[in-house]
């Protein structure tokens, strides 16, 4: 009989993570708790971190079932917790608090296995009556903006000592654990979703070639290099799909016609796009977090079937012959030029690339290891 899971995730309805991807396939034959983020930095006295403060507190005082939004196919909690507690008397407050709420939800679970994605998690180990405790690393945290990173990577360092399991989403992060209990356990894609035809979206520009981007405007993305090909291709319109974080600066998009910022949309119309826009683009800086990276994104452009340019990192390794990569402005731009004369329409090579590599077979593999504990 499968192990149940009690997730340490980021908070359940956001833009769907690999975690959610990965527990949503999970939870077809096992009980899941989804606890809601512990946060990685203490928040500052701005409207933006006040008002998730304050929908934390109203999430914790709310029972579990009225926490559960109508996506999530098992609880969703939010327990009372202290952002990045330091000190043992706020670890054992927040280990108290936090085991509290997670027993309560999960009373009912078998042999419950703890899954954390995020450091944070580690305060709760012992005070959730886990069996075992896996640790899922998609990010480096030592490097993720947004992220107190000396607190976080302490956080880490015991959380991958007390893990019996540590799942990587890269080989450069699987290298930072002991080998003997560290396997990689790569993104994956919602083949079916992406590869499926999708109509045209109406806000999608029609006056131009489109180079197409969705995620997070975050300071990974390298704008200046993003406005430096804008100039030098304006009769193209470069497609931004996605909030800006707090820390993004986006000034060098300032004053560009061409560029075209649409805000977040469901992950569900994201194909629409995608499959329609002339070029999909992944302008990333050159850092730590990027070298450790495996975005989501990459597999589902692919799956979309349209041509990709991206700048350099290592998760292209495997797929170098499909994906165009520049260094500069006006590689990009050549590049770009050059997806003009592709037909219309998926390009079936692109796809059956990542056709066996569904989030249903990550979760098989991650089951098969969680079972084997």
């Amino acid at each position: 009989m499968a192990r149940d899971l009690i997730v340490f995730g980021e908070d359940w309805g956001a833009h769907p993570s690999s975690t959610q991807h990965l527990v949503q396939h999970l939870a077809r034959d096992r009980g899941v708790v989804w606890v809601n983020s512990i946060g990685l930095r203490r928040p500052k006295f701005t409207s933006r971190d006040m008002g998730r403060a304050w929908r934390k507190l109203r999430g914790a005082a709310r029972p579990v079932a009225a926490v559960a939004g109508p996506k999530a196919p098992f609880p969703v909690v939010q327990p009372l917790a202290l952002p990045m507690a330091q000190g043992m008397a706020a670890r054992a407050l927040n280990k108290a608090l936090i085991g509290r709420t997670v027993r309560g939800a999960s009373a009912g679970l078998r042999r419950p296995v703890v899954w954390a994605s995020l450091p944070s998690a580690v305060q709760a180990l012992g005070a959730c009556r886990e069996s075992a405790v896996v640790y899922y690393c998609g990010d480096d945290f030592g490097a993720l903006a947004g992220v107190d990173h000396k607190a976080a990577l302490a956080m880490e360092a015991e959380l991958a000592e007390r893990a019996d399991l540590v799942l990587a989403a890269s080989p450069a992060l699987a290298a930072r654990f002991p080998a003997h209990k560290t396997a990689l356990l790569e993104h994956g894609v919602d083949f079916g979703l992406f590869s499926t035809p999708a109509p045209r979206p109406a806000d999608m520009p029609d006056d131009g070639p489109v180079a197409g981007f969705y995620g997070s405007l975050a300071p990974w993305l390298d704008l200046k290099l993003v406005a430096e090909t804008a100039r030098l291709l304006p009769h193209w319109r470069f497609l931004f799909i996605g909030a800006p974080s707090a820390e993004t600066d986006l000034t060098p998009l300032e004053g560009l016609a061409n560029v075209v910022r649409l805000g977040p949309k469901p992950h569900a119309e994201l194909p629409g796009y995608a499959q329609n826009w002339t070029a999909g683009i992944i302008p990333f800086v050159d850092n730590a977090q990027i070298r450790a990276c495996n975005p989501l994104k990459l597999r589902e452009y692919l799956a979309a079937g349209r041509p990709v340019v991206s700048t350099p990192f290592p998760a292209l390794a495997p797929y170098a012959g499909l994906v165009t990569q520049v260094q500069d402005a006006a590689g990009f731009a050549a590049a770009l030029e050059a997806c003009r004369a592709e037909p219309s329409g998926p390009n079936p090579a692109r796809q059956q690339t990542v056709a066996a590599e569904s989030w249903a077979a990550r979760a098989a593999q991650a089951a098969r290891l969680i079972e084997a504990l």
